[in-house]
Parts: C-alpha cells; structure tokens; sequence
C-alpha cells in the first residue's frame, strides 16, 4: 500500500462552471466534425446562444479550451488510476482501471476520436507535464512497467482502442457488444489474466 508521502495525487480536480461545462460540450461537439483548428470561438458561441466575447471570458485561448478539454476526459479515468494505483497493480484493480479506460472510450467514440488523432491535440499532450505525468501513471498501472517496451506497448494498447472504437468495422456494433469484445482483446493484448 502506498504510504500517504507518496500516495495518487488527483491531478484533474478543477472544478468547472456551469458556463464553462455549456462552452466544453458544444467545443467537443464541433471538434469532432471540424477538428481543433476547424472550429472557432464563434460556432462555439453560436451553438450555444452566446457572444464570443463570453468564450474568451471563459478561454482566453484556444489551448486553454482544449486543454480543459483534454482534462475533463483524463479526469473521467482518475478516479480508477487512484484505486489501481493504491491496490499496487493488483490484476483486480487494474482490470478495473482498463474497463473503466474501454467504458470512456466505447462512450465517447462519436466525440473524442477527433481528440485522440488532431494534431493540436497531440502537440498539447506531448508539451503540457500534466497529461505527461497523468499518460504515465495509466499506462504504468495497465502494463505493469515504464521501461521503453512498456512504453511501446502502452503506445500500441492507446492506439488500439482509440481505433477500434472509431473504425469503420465497428461504428456499426452495438456499444455493449463493442465494450465486451474490445475489453476481452485489450486483456489478452496486456497478458492481464483475472480469474
């Protein structure tokens, strides 16, 4: 068990305004159609009955939006990450954490393919400490080690899902049906054995 000096830190804890909530919503919405560069603080505004001046009051940059973005995604695995990483990488406990990982893709996959593959968005995840940090610590957990072969195959198990759920041979399955097929693969992919 992890001693409280070294004990999960919650990273993506900043609470979010109703305003704000409102302006990340219809931003994930058009981002997935128009991309990052593709949209702007004016459809934002647009599609949700407010001035542009109200966006930039919220975001006075469009990194500062996608990065509240990319957190509020993040913040949907944090809760799983903490107990995984407090249970010591128990199999138990990190089959929870992929599930919860699989459940978030499989729920987002009309919005938040557009995030995974934008090169806005991954110039942001590759510059900002916290989403190092945060990517990390995840795939630490699911894969059991940060050497550059558990990197590798953390890169591999992140690109998997991100396509699995938005391919062309999916978008038509049943999301249940998605999630319990794609958890059974991602498990045998990580050697993850729970019985």
């Amino acid at each position: 068990m992890s001693s409280p000096a070294n004990a999960p830190v919650r990273q993506f804890s900043t609470p979010v305004t109703a305003a704000q909530g409102r302006i990340l919503d219809a931003a994930l919405d058009l981002i997935a159609i128009h991309g990052v560069t593709g949209t702007s603080y004016q459809m934002i505004a647009d599609a949700i009955g407010i001035t542009k001046a109200g966006v930039y009051r919220q975001y006075k940059a469009k990194d500062d939006l996608v990065i509240a973005l990319i957190e509020k995604q993040l913040g949907q695995l944090e809760d799983a990450l903490i107990v995984a990483e407090l249970s010591e990488g128990l199999p138990r406990a990190r089959s929870m954490l992929l599930s919860t990982v699989v459940d978030v893709a499989v729920a987002e996959r009309q919005r938040a393919s557009t995030l995974q593959f934008d090169p806005v968005v991954a110039r942001l995840l590759a510059e900002h400490p916290p989403f190092q940090r945060f990517n990390e610590r995840l795939y630490c957990v699911l894969v059991g080690n940060s050497s550059e072969e558990g990197q590798l195959v953390a890169a591999m198990l992140s690109g998997a899902v991100a396509v699995a759920v938005t391919h062309p041979l999916s978008t038509q399955m049943d999301d249940d049906a998605l999630r319990a097929l794609l958890l059974k693969q991602a498990r045998a992919f990580i050697n993850l054995d729970v019985s």
